[in-house]
């Protein structure tokens, strides 16, 4: 076909192209705008997607052009290569286009809607959904791309033949991101933590504004930025404020003397209470959980709608009190007892009291366990009872070893005989052998 043949058929295909293009996204509008007045979600598919779609649909009718008028050689299928590529992208772009308009549409749901936990699961699992099914495309998108080249089609056929290696090398040293994607997908649906709860991480109290793949930032009350990653809250403990409800309670410890007149304590307490809106009205105490050290430990107890209300009601809470205690109760402040003893006037103190009770306190100081009172010495018998019973058997040995009248006074004595047994031990003598019958009125010779 000569070229300039060629070019001429292409000016025409193109004008007929696009008049035909033009007629079918006016069409499309026009079917849109009917569609609008009974499906909401039509103002947020026309919003993101309306740019993509049309120039898919212009670049698919110049391919189409070009294709059906050159002939496939020389730079034409360079062109016609360039044009896939294109395609692809376009898909691509179209295809993230329609996740943000799923993602819109179900936050949509929620834009009037207080902050509860229903909205802030549906932005948390939406937010996780919208950026993984974007990475999936986008990577989809690149391997159809790169899969347009000869060249590297034939390299990606080799690297699927080693394809057992080329995972556990991946997998060793993508282990941390990959555990950070598998915990953000957990972290996700499992509403352990979602986008908006008041969390405590690592000693900070503040706010979970965004969950990614890799991390979660946590808004700090003082506009500082916490960048934890998303394994530290599927393995670490925190604290999760707004878990099932906002609502929440908190303490007010004073330390005041033990003077201080707790029902009017009681009073002021309820009157700050009932004068400020950051009062929820749930719970209101005041009780004593603590007296020792010389002071008394009170507790207030109040509650809020959140803890930021919570914390500007115990900040109120603690002024109101204190200026109250400062104004009219200075004798319930806390104070510090010390007492002060003269010496001598305490001796004179006790020596005006008597001998007699002096020498009673001497006696029940000198008092032990077993003797210095009668109850001691009661106690005491229990245990040497039994002296005087050994003493009784002792004499009446001594009379019985004791020699005849008729004994000359100068014969012997064996010693073993006049020797006392010790104390405490009980001696019995041998039996004696039995006298003949003749002799049973006559002693044993000495």
């Amino acid at each position: 076909m000569d070229p300039l043949q060629s070019w001429l058929t292409f000016g025409i295909a193109f004008v007929v192209t696009a008049v035909v293009v033009t007629a079918i996204l006016i069409i499309v509008a026009l079917v849109l705008t009917q569609l609008q007045k009974r499906k909401p979600f039509i103002v947020h598919l026309r919003a993101r997607c309306a740019v993509p779609f049309r120039t898919l649909i212009a670049v698919a009718a110049l391919w189409g052009v070009v294709a059906a008028t050159f002939p496939l050689t020389g730079w034409i299928p360079g062109l016609v290569h360039l044009f896939s590529i294109v395609m692809i992208g376009l898909v691509a772009w179209l295809l993230v286009s329609a996740v943000y308009v799923l993602a819109d549409v179900s936050g949509a749901k929620y834009a009037g809607a207080e902050d509860t936990i229903a909205a802030r699961r549906m932005r948390t699992q939406m937010t996780m959904v919208r950026r993984l099914l974007i990475v999936i495309v986008v990577v989809i998108a690149l391997g159809a791309i790169l899969m347009t080249f000869p060249g590297i089609r034939t390299i990606g056929a080799s690297v699927l033949a080693s394809a057992g290696i080329a995972s556990i090398v991946a997998g060793l040293a993508a282990q941390t991101v990959l555990g950070n994607l598998i915990a953000g997908v957990q972290l996700a649906f499992s509403d352990a933590a979602r986008v908006g709860d008041v969390v405590v991480v690592e000693g900070e109290w503040g706010r979970i504004g965004e969950i990614t793949l890799a991390y979660v930032v946590v808004d700090i009350w003082d506009e500082r930025r916490l960048i934890v990653p998303c394994t530290y809250f599927t393995s670490q403990p925190f604290t999760n404020w707004t878990r099932n409800a906002s609502e929440i309670l908190g303490t007010i410890p004073f330390e005041i003397d033990w003077r201080v007149n707790i029902a009017a304590m009681r009073v002021k307490l309820h009157e700050v209470l009932e004068n400020t809106e950051l009062w929820d009205g749930r719970s209101g105490s005041l009780q004593i959980i603590d007296a020792t050290g010389g002071f008394v430990t009170a507790r207030s107890t109040v509650s809020a709608a959140d803890s930021g209300k919570l914390w500007d009601l115990q900040c109120l809470v603690r002024e109101e009190m204190i200026a109250w205690l400062q104004k009219t109760g200075n004798f319930s402040l806390p104070v510090t007892r010390v007492q002060m003893i003269d010496g001598e006037a305490m001796d004179r103190k006790m020596a005006r009291s008597g001998p007699k009770a002096a020498e009673a306190d001497a006696e029940r100081d000198n008092a032990g366990m077993f003797s210095g009172s009668p109850e001691a010495e009661a106690r005491g018998s229990m245990f040497t009872g039994a002296i005087a019973v050994q003493e009784r058997e002792q004499e009446a040995r001594d009379e019985d070893l004791a020699p005849p009248a008729d004994q000359p006074a100068d014969q012997p004595v064996d010693p073993s005989l006049n020797e006392r047994p010790t104390p405490g031990w009980q001696q019995v003598p041998p039996p004696r052998p039995p006298l003949p019958p003749q002799d049973a009125q006559q002693r044993p010779p000495q």
